[in-house]
């Protein structure tokens, strides 16, 4: 069994913490608050305050923090790098820009270390059922060596290509799964002027040609509103990566851009 250091307890990864443990990996978890340390001893990891302990001696750290932002503060503006041991590899769940991936990679490389942006797509439930989609951006060698321990909670485990690839494809998918929520919006209103209740829409549809995961996940909240209602935050923030990356990168998001729920210019049902 491996030690692994995890940099972000909370929603997404408490439960990414309590697989690894389970899994019997030695886990050793950020914790700030007596809080969230009690919570990671709950999960059956140690929680220590500073991000050095959790770097010492780690086969691989994991960092599952917010934004972009936070990812720099943890990899490139304190002394978790130098605390790791060269071999070790860091791994970066968060999602971020592809150029701080290859920040973060080029700086990790004075140490030893390889980076891996193990992009996720999922939620909660999905890690605790041991099924959250993981898409790995990194070496070969390093991508080998972290997977048997990304096995405690990721399936299928996808690498796509060197470092920041894995950013690349989650920014896809998060334009992709955007889009279509606000595709449904818009079916949703069709709908309403043809005559058909939402709720009565969302339980035919996901039977049809057109059904898909994501129409499935807001038939079963029942509304579009709903639905993004509880993935809003999450959504809201990857959307912004998603149009400063693209931007930032040269691209362009094309149709994407004009149903694309974070921009709204979608009719959201009242």
């Amino acid at each position: 069994m491996s030690r692994v250091g995890f940099i972000g307890a909370g929603r997404m990864g408490l439960p990414m913490v309590r697989g690894l443990a389970e899994a019997g990996h030695e886990v050793r978890a950020l914790g700030r608050s007596s809080e969230s340390r009690a919570a990671i001893y709950a999960s059956g990891a140690e929680a220590f305050s500073d991000l050095s302990e959790v770097g010492e001696g780690a086969d691989l750290v994991t960092v599952c923090v917010f934004s972009d932002d936070q990812v720099r503060h943890v990899c490139l503006d304190s002394l978790l790098l130098a605390a790791m041991p060269s071999g070790a590899v860091l791994a970066v769940h968060t999602t971020v820009s592809p150029r701080t991936v290859e920040a973060v990679a080029e700086r990790a490389a004075a140490h030893g270390i390889d980076v891996v942006d193990a992009a996720v797509s999922g939620g909660p439930p999905d890690i605790a059922a041991g099924c959250l989609t993981l898409f790995l951006g990194g070496p070969e060698g390093a991508v080998a060596r972290i997977r048997p321990i990304l096995q405690s909670y990721g399936d299928p485990i996808l690498h796509v290509g060197p470092s920041g690839n894995g950013q690349r494809v989650k920014l896809v998918n998060n334009a992709l799964f955007a889009a279509q929520i606000g595709l449904l919006a818009e079916a949703a209103d069709l709908g309403r002027q043809l005559g058909i209740d939402e709720s009565v829409l969302l339980e035919a549809l996901p039977h049809g040609s057109s059904a898909s995961r994501v129409m499935g996940s807001v038939a079963a909240r029942g509304s579009v509103r709903s639905f993004r209602s509880a993935v809003g935050e999450f959504l809201d923030k990857d959307v912004a990566v998603v149009r400063k990356t693209v931007a930032e990168l040269g691209g362009d998001l094309g149709i994407l851009d004009s149903v694309i729920s974070g921009g709204h210019p979608v009719r959201y049902p009242r």
